[in-house]
């Protein structure tokens, strides 16, 4: 997903993805946990990428990230930068990152944490790995 961005602010990023991990790995205190209701956490990689993204010069007041899903029997997820969550939109805010979730991929995600790596190109990839105690597939 090159190019993330919102309309003449954008920020083009190279390489920007998602990738699945296994149990735990990579994920330490900085997760952020919700108790009342399962709901995708931000580790502290994340937060700090998500803000470098919509914190750019020119970015409106509340812009975020929106993970979408067309359809929940397709594990495949979009992300893309926007200035505000559509209707119907769930919203995960931590420490000024908000990702806006769409309602396929705010199921598919609930019980999920969102990591974030950029490499020396400045690639973006999102990472997903299940929380502590979430049921496996």
């Amino acid at each position: 997903m090159a190019g993330l961005g919102f309309g003449g602010w954008r920020r083009g990023l190279e390489g920007v993805g998602f990738g699945e991990w296994g149990g735990g790995h990579g994920v330490g205190s900085s997760v952020n946990r919700r108790m009342e209701w399962a709901v995708l956490t931000l580790t502290e990689n994340a937060t700090l990428v998500i803000k470098s993204i919509t914190g750019v010069e020119g970015a409106p007041e509340g812009a975020g990230v929106r993970i979408s899903q067309d359809n929940p029997a397709d594990p495949a997820l979009a992300v893309t930068t926007t200035e505000a969550p559509q209707p119907g939109d769930q919203v995960v805010e931590e420490a000024g990152a908000r990702v806006f979730l769409e309602h396929n991929a705010a199921s598919a995600l609930d019980d999920k944490i969102l990591d974030a790596a950029v490499d020396d190109k400045g690639g973006v990839e999102f990472l997903l790995v299940p929380q502590p105690g979430a049921p496996t597939p």
